[in-house]
């Protein structure tokens, strides 16, 4: 599928790999709407970008939809990418120190970062049905955002494991279910990269994650992300997978 000419819902879009999508989207000729629940730094996300901001908790159903359309409605180019990057990395220990069970996190993480994705992921695809197929044949693709922590969860990741699981295990039924209309569904499982989260550690715990990853010993770059999400984009054979992008890293239990 051309990226040109095609409008792209980026959720997550003003910071890390969503920003470095949004803006890889952008200077491939797409029409860009970030979506995020930072609306000041959507708005100025987009602003440098030329693109659209749109403030929006993905974990609401409703508002999402309404979002969507709005989105579509602006737009002067029919919707046909969708990228879910938008998420939440709380972490917590099943039980923690005080005896309390980390159910409310649990809970908060699955909403944002799966129910999230299924919510904006089927308005997009609801939209990218209304319309014709394109030159290619193809009517639109969706990229979500899983883990490495989806096979390598570690110590209190169990809530976000879960999600990422769960965003990986979309892929194929997805695909499956969508292929009749002409539309893919793949998702990256990013290891360790570039990211405000990432910045915030002190260098030696960087520096002992580094040491994990083989070739090449260093943390990813969110262009590389990016890069991956304009791959698949353009190679209309990908398709129900999840694609690790992680420097051959497996990272350890703690």
């Amino acid at each position: 599928m051309e990226i040109s000419g095609q409008l792209a819902i980026v959720t997550g879009g003003s910071s890390g790999l969503g920003a470095a999508t949004a803006e890889a989207l952008a200077a491939r000729g797409a029409e860009v709407a970030i979506f995020d629940f930072d609306g000041a730094r959507a708005a100025g996300m987009a602003e440098r970008l030329g693109a659209r901001a749109y403030t929006v908790d993905v974990g609401d159903a409703e508002a999402t939809g309404k979002t969507v359309a709005q989105a579509v409605a602006e737009a002067s180019r029919p919707l046909r990418i969708v990228v879910n990057c938008a998420g939440i990395a709380d972490a917590a220990r099943v039980v923690g120190r005080d005896g309390v069970p980390s159910v409310a996190l649990f809970e908060r993480v699955i909403r944002v970062n799966l129910i999230g994705s299924f919510n904006v992921m089927a308005h997009g695809v609801a939209a990218m049905l209304a319309q014709d197929t394109d030159a290619g044949g193809e009517r639109g693709v969706v990229i979500n955002t899983s883990s490495a922590a989806w096979q390598d969860g570690q110590v209190g990741q169990a809530a976000y494991a879960a999600s990422k699981g769960g965003v990986a295990a979309l892929s194929l039924p997805v695909a499956r279910d969508l292929a009749r209309h002409a539309i893919r569904c793949v998702a990256i499982a990013p290891g360790l990269f570039e990211t405000p989260m990432m910045a915030a550690l002190p260098a030696e715990v960087t520096q002992a994650i580094t040491a994990n990853i083989p070739h090449p010993a260093r943390l990813g770059k969110p262009a590389e992300f990016a890069l991956m999400v304009a791959q698949i984009i353009e190679n209309p054979y990908l398709n129900g997978t999840t694609i690790r992008l992680d420097g051959a890293a497996r990272l350890p239990p703690k």
